[in-house]
């Protein structure tokens, strides 16, 4: 595989499973060294660690809420001293707190916000100011379908991932100048811990909606991520690429 990425240091939140584990090593595998940040399974993180490192590349685990007003500011210092800078950054961590607005708790609505969102602007700026004076980067915000067509019960993760979506393109204008783009990928139904244990029936009603007929794999959301922050992609900035099997055209 190319090294396309050698020489470039990333950043990914929540990058210990699901999609962001699969980012984290596809940037590996094309040279990048990659800060593994989790929330709480450190296992989980040491072990994309560990893989990255078995392949030749570097990287390195950092726990950090990125709910936690202080934890990303405190996130791209450790990166930036276990790698001497970081160019890339991937705002992957989520989570989901379902169910329908009328019933929905302001503590639900709340720790959706602050995670999806406001952890994505605090790691943002964290990572901007540096990236700005080095006139180089790549911010990739991981938005969601439902931020681009809604999804029922799902109020608090649409309205964050949506203004995930205003976040990107904001910050891909403010920063154009400076060679740093901003994108965001917005994955549709994807084979991971989230989904796994869906009943059949909502599976089956999903995969109904979906043209080509299959859930999506964290690899084939890493895919675009690897282009999006790659040389190929230097003109490409403030878009929102679904990968989502067609589900939202």
């Amino acid at each position: 595989m190319s090294r396309s990425l050698q020489g470039r240091a990333a950043l990914v939140t929540g990058g210990g499973r699901g999609i962001g584990r699969a980012i984290a090593l596809r940037l590996g595998e094309l040279g990048a060294s990659v800060a593994v940040n989790y929330r709480q399974d450190a296992a989980a993180a040491n072990e994309v660690v560990e893989h990255i490192k078995a392949a030749g590349g570097q990287a390195v685990a950092i726990q950090g809420d990125v709910a936690d007003v202080a934890a990303p500011e405190a996130l791209v210092k450790a990166t930036t001293e276990a790698f001497g800078k970081i160019d890339i950054l991937v705002n992957n961590a989520g989570i989901i707190r379902d169910g329908l607005l009328v019933r929905m708790s302001d503590e639900d609505w709340e720790a959706v916000v602050q995670t999806n969102l406001r952890g994505a602007f605090l790691c943002t700026r964290a990572a901007l100011r540096p990236m700005l004076r080095q006139r180089w980067g790549r911010i990739v915000n991981i938005t969601s379908v439902s931020g681009i067509m809604g999804n029922a019960g799902q109020a608090n993760y649409a309205a964050a991932k949506a203004g995930l979506i205003g976040l990107t393109k904001a910050t891909a204008r403010e920063a154009a100048g400076r060679n740093v783009t901003v994108n965001a990928v917005a994955p549709g139904f994807v084979t991971t811990e989230l989904t796994v244990g869906l009943p059949d029936k909502v599976k089956e009603a999903i995969l109904n909606q979906i043209p080509v007929g299959r859930f999506g794999e964290p690899d084939d959301v890493a895919a675009a991520v690897a282009y999006l922050v790659s040389d190929a992609a230097a003109y490409v900035t403030g878009h929102v690429l679904a990968v989502d099997g067609g589900l939202a055209m």
